[in-house]
């Protein structure tokens, strides 16, 4: 017999990602929907380790659907990752009563989950909250519809002044481990070429790419580059090399960092975030444990963790081929 519910615990944890307070929300809310008590843990498994929580009702998340980040902080923690850490953070869980816990975060939020889980039999619930959109069991991680649109607004201004300068830019977006965002926004603010982890141009062939676009009359360029992507050391040294072995561009590097984070979630975010956090809390309240909450065929569906953490996100081929078709 799964046990009763009484009390439920919802943290955030590793990097943060725009959606994620619309979790907290949806979380907190659906609890007091079914008359079970919610408890906000802060600072992620540090605050579960140092008993940093706070009761939470419906109306203390009122008017946090609209901000970025996480109310609820963040950290990473080496602590929790040893076998004294996670003990003590379950006998805080104990003290305080909280009976299950909502994880919002991503993959290694969930290791931490899942180990915790199996070490003592405690109930939790993934939600997949990151903007790179890397986690199998889900079309979509809270956080990466905002990053997408952040992006793209970006790269239109900056193509402003490439197409006034006939600049050649170079635009690293996130994605240390795959290139959904550049993929994604490549195609959406028109790239012509872009750079990801899943596919190795190599310099030789960008080059010859970027002769054939001057060719065919482009007098500027955007290529968008994944952070992960394996073609250079960094994005510096693509354009070193550009610079180097092409003549009659003026090469730029634009580097978005954690702008990419920032900034209210989408419609598209908020939606999911609401969608993810009823199916946790009511996927905990009917006995379910070690699964993560995911989007797929546009239905709320359950993954078990362990599948969600050594499963991998697939890249998108037939965009792949629209975006190769729309840098004609």
């Amino acid at each position: 017999m799964p046990k009763t519910i009484k009390k439920i615990g919802v943290l955030t944890s590793g990097g943060d990602a725009p959606g994620m307070n619309a979790a907290v929300r949806s979380v907190v809310r659906t609890c007091a929907y079914h008359n079970v008590e919610c408890v906000a843990v802060y600072r992620g498994y540090e605050g579960l380790m140092q008993g940093d929580f706070k009761p939470m009702t419906a109306r203390s998340v009122k008017d946090i659907i609209n901000r970025g980040g996480t109310i609820l902080k963040s950290a990473r923690s080496m602590e929790f990752r040893t076998v004294e850490g996670r003990k003590l953070a379950y006998q805080q869980v104990t003290k305080a009563g909280i009976d299950a816990l909502v994880l919002i975060g991503g993959d290694g939020t969930f290791t931490g989950g899942m180990i915790f889980n199996q070490e003592f039999d405690f109930p939790v619930i993934g939600i997949p909250g990151t903007i790179d959109n890397d986690i199998f069991g889900t079309s979509h991680t809270l956080g990466f519809d905002t990053a997408l649109n952040t992006v793209v607004e970006a790269i239109d201004k900056i193509r402003d002044t490439a197409s006034s300068h006939n600049r050649l830019f170079f635009i690293e977006v996130m994605g240390r481990d795959a290139g959904h965002i550049a993929l994604n926004v490549g195609v959406g603010a028109g790239a012509e070429e872009i750079l990801i982890p899943e596919e190795d141009m190599g310099l030789d062939r960008l080059v010859e790419s970027l002769r054939r676009s001057r060719q065919s009359g482009k007098t500027s360029s955007i290529v968008i580059v994944a952070e992960g992507d394996k073609i250079g050391k960094s994005v510096f040294e693509l354009k070193d090399y550009v610079d180097e072995n092409m003549e009659g561009y003026d090469v730029r590097v634009s580097v978005l960092g954690h702008m990419q984070r920032g900034g209210a979630p989408s419609c598209f975010d908020r939606v999911l975030a609401s969608r993810m956090g009823v199916k946790a809390v009511e996927s905990l309240l009917a006995g379910k444990t070690n699964y993560m909450v995911g989007l797929i065929n546009n239905e709320m569906e359950l993954t078990p963790l362990d599948s969600a953490i050594k499963g991998k996100s697939k890249i998108n081929l037939e965009l792949l081929r629209v975006s190769e078709i729309m840098a004609t």
